[in-house]
Parts: structure tokens; C-alpha cells; sequence
């Protein structure tokens, strides 16, 4: 990859001009402090001015490497160059109309584009929201609507969003359900396949295990959908094993039960196929995307088997500003940015990269309990040594390293132990190995 690139003309480089977060930010943090709601936290206050390529720049002027690419939606980049040109001609000729009241070509092609590009060669249909949790949100109507069925079934340690429906899918707790029920009904959940944690269970038998759960608790006959993530996000990257989603599609089919893929987070090129459930050969029925769709413009979809996405009566999808004009361009230059820089690629050689260097670290680091993920979509679960006992304050306490240093980490994980890396497919070489060097040096002196 080049030396600079995209929000572009930045430096690549990790420059520190200040302690992080510096005194601009302080006073900015203040100032947050003081006008917006403390139940909007922010993982690391150093505000930024630019970003783009690997590096976000703050308002002290430091450079940070990009390990987080704003949770997995700025993937190809911010301000690619192909996304700021088509969204620059868009907000020139208008910026909303309402789809429902003058519909407009942008939207028509980006739903062409997803029936095109998602697995699966049956014929298809999309439609367009804002967010990631409204996608999922319709896309359990929709289920609901072609089964005639209410109940569905998620799984363990799943995050589906924030919204009352998604937040009785998602799995954890705090801090994204205590104190907001009562949730919506009908919603049920059964074991996820997680290799760490599944005394090596292999993924016909965890779905085996899933399924008996399935029945006796639910029952297919009361139900539309099973939702799941392929490779599960804020519950800490859990990549199920071999088999398991694909035998659940399979008892699905049998059963008349809408197979939806949740792929916000793992979507677009992110683990090195355009979609995770991919590398199994999944098909599913719907398929839900936001998150790297549009650059960091919100936009979701849902897409999937035409006779399912049809069942709704008309009018019966649909909202203000879903697949607002803006966010289709950003779209567009996305799929184009994908394809013609040959990101999906790019992202299977970040995650081997990724994989090597940590594995040398686990090999000699007992608390780096588990390794996972594809392409750039890559977690360490970090453990107390010699057992499976999670060390959420390790994780803690080298996130806060890494801040400090120069470099965006996140964290994610049922028990908090999860640092979780997403860096931009534009990321540098150089950087990516500088980003690995300071991760091996704060294990280290935190040993």
C-alpha cells in the first residue's frame, strides 16, 4: 500500500505532540461533559480533525494509528477518494427527497448492487434504513410477515443493536440493556458455538446442541427466524466452529425458519470474503449490512430471497430517510473503492499479517488465551494464565497502553476480556507493523 492515501494526503505516520488525550481535548471532553447526555461514553477523547488511510489525527495534532476504523465502518478508508467525489456530486444536484415520495436511481442501484454481490444466485430483493439495528429490526418483521410465525432465536453473547426489538436479541447486559426494559416478546436464545469456551465441541454437535435447545424450548412451528452474526462483534469475535452455521441453515430450511445473517460488523470485504457467512458456503435467506456499506454515511439494507423481502404489504417498509441519497453515493464508492483496490484481498493479507505476529506473541504469553477472526477482523481473549478465566482489567489496562501510545484499540467481549482490531483496508504496511511492534512492547511490560 502507499505512503499516504485517502482523508489522504495525510502523513502516514504515528506522531505524538502531546500526552493523549492533549489539552484541546481535555477542554473539548469538558465541554461534551457539560452538553451531552454522560450516557454517551466515549472510549478514547482525542478529537479528532482528519483521519484517513491508517492515521486519525486529533486536535493537538497527534497522529493516531488506526486500529478501529470507527467499529468496522470507515473499512475502505476515510474519505476515499471514490466516496468523496460521487458524494460531493450528489449534495450538489439534492439531498433528500424521501424514497417513498420521489424515488431516485442512487437507491435502485445500491439495492442492484446488493442482489448482485450477496451469496447466493436465487433472485433477490433490498431494502434500505439507516442503522444496523434498524436493519435487523425489519428484517424480523419481514421474517414474521412471510411465516406467519412470531418467535425468534438468537444466540448466546450476540449484539444486534440498541432499539427495543434488538436489544432483546442482543445478549449482554451492560451496558447496552440494564435499566431499558421490559423488551420486546417472543425473542429466545440458544448456545452459540465458541471453540475457546466449548471443551472443544465441533460445530455439527454445538449445533446439534443448539437445535434440541431450539426445539424444546420454541418449537419450529412458532418460529420465523434464527439471527445470528457468522462471526459474532461486540460479544468478543467469536468465530463458530466448522459446520455450525451450516447445519443450522440446513435444519432452517427443513423447517420453514428465515435464516438471517447479521452482518454489519463482518461485512463488505471485512474478513477477507465481501461477506463472512462465505466461507462456509452459507446462503442466507436475508442478510442484513450496514457498518462499511457507505463509508461512514448511514445507511443499512436488507437483502435477500425475493418471495421473503415481497411478503410485506406495501408501505409496509420503508422510512424518512432510509437509503437517503447521500449515504447511496457513499455506497456506491465504496463497492467501486472495494473492487478496484482489491480490498478483499488487501484484508486477507492484513489478517495473516495480524495472525503471525500475534501468534509469536501467544506462544510466549499464557494470558493471550485464544486468537481469532479472518482477515481484518482479528481478537485476542485475554486470560488469566493456565486457565480460561477472563482478566477483563488486563484487557483494560493494554487498551489504556495502546491509547496512550499513539494507537486506537477496542475492546469487546461478554466478559470484557476481548481487545478486538479493525483496521481500515487503506492502512499502510508500515504502520500495521508499527501498530504490532507497540502491542508486543505493552504485553511485554505488563507481564
Amino acid at each position: 500500500m502507499t505512503d499516504t492515501a485517502g482523508g489522504p494526503s495525510l502523513p502516514q505516520e504515528r506522531r505524538l505532540v502531546t500526552e493523549i488525550p492533549g489539552p484541546r481535548s481535555l477542554e473539548l471532553a469538558a465541554r461534551k461533559n457539560a452538553a451531552v447526555s454522560r450516557a454517551v461514553g466515549t472510549t478514547l477523547p482525542a478529537y479528532a480533525v482528519a483521519a484517513g488511510g491508517g492515521v486519525l489525527v486529533d486536535v493537538d495534532g497527534n497522529s493516531l494509528i488506526d486500529l478501529g476504523s470507527g467499529i468496522a465502518v470507515a473499512t475502505v478508508g476515510n474519505s476515499a477518494p471514490k466516496v468523496v467525489e460521487r458524494v460531493q456530486e450528489q449534495v450538489a444536484a439534492f439531498t433528500h427527497t424521501c424514497f417513498m415520495i420521489n424515488p431516485y436511481e442512487g437507491y435502485v442501484e445500491v439495492a442492484e448492487a446488493l442482489n448482485r454481490l450477496t451469496p447466493g444466485d436465487h433472485e433477490k430483493r433490498s431494502a434500505l434504513f439507516n442503522s444496523g439495528a434498524e436493519a435487523v429490526e425489519n428484517a424480523v418483521k419481514i421474517a414474521r410477515s412471510h411465516t406467519g410465525k412470531q418467535a425468534v432465536v438468537a444466540f448466546d453473547h450476540a449484539y444486534h443493536g440498541r432499539t427495543n426489538l434488538t436489544m432483546a436479541l442482543t445478549a449482554k447486559s451492560m451496558p447496552y440493556k440494564s435499566g431499558f426494559g421490559p423488551f420486546a416478546g417472543e425473542v429466545y436464545r440458544a448456545p452459540m458455538s465458541y471453540p475457546f469456551r466449548d471443551g472443544g465441541l465441533d460445530g455439527p454437535t454445538a449445533a446439534k446442541r443448539a437445535i434440541e435447545v431450539i426445539e424444546k424450548q420454541v418449537g419450529a412451528a412458532n418460529l420465523a427466524a434464527v439471527v445470528i452474526e457468522p462471526i459474532q462483534g461486540e460479544g468478543g469475535f467469536v468465530v463458530p466452529a466448522p459446520g455450525f452455521l451450516p447445519a443450522l441453515v440446513e435444519w432452517c430450511r427443513a423447517n420453514d425458519v428465515v435464516f438471517i445473517a447479521d452482518e454489519v460488523q463482518s461485512g463488505f470485504a471485512r474478513t477477507g470474503d465481501l461477506f463472512a457467512c462465505e466461507h462456509e458456503g452459507v446462503v442466507p435467506d436475508l442478510i442484513v449490512t450496514a457498518k462499511g456499506i457507505a463509508g461512514g454515511l448511514p445507511l443499512s439494507a436488507v437483502t435477500g430471497r425475493a418471495e421473503i423481502m415481497d411478503a410485506p404489504h406495501g408501505g409496509g417498509l420503508g422510512g424518512t430517510y432510509g437509503g437517503n441519497p447521500l449515504a447511496c453515493a457513499a455506497a456506491l464508492g465504496v463497492l467501486e473503492t472495494i473492487e478496484s483496490e482489491g480490498l478483499v484481498d488487501r484484508a486477507r493479507s492484513i489478517g495473516k499479517t495480524m495472525l503471525d505476529r500475534l501468534g509469536a506473541v501467544q506462544a510466549n504469553d499464557p494470558r493471550l488465551g485464544d486468537l481469532r477472526g479472518r482477515g481484518a477482523m482479528i481478537a485476542v481473549e485475554l486470560v488469566k494464565p493456565g486457565t480460561t478465566e477472563p482478566d477483563a482489567a488486563l484487557t483494560a489496562q493494554v487498551a489504556a497502553a495502546a491509547h496512550r501510545q499513539g494507537l486506537i484499540v477496542l475492546t469487546c467481549g461478554t466478559f470484557g476480556n476481548v481487545l478486538r482490531f479493525l483496521p481500515p483496508l487503506s492502512i499502510p504496511d508500515h504502520l500495521l507493523t508499527e501498530a504490532l511492534d507497540l502491542l508486543e512492547r505493552i504485553f511485554e511490560e505488563t507481564k
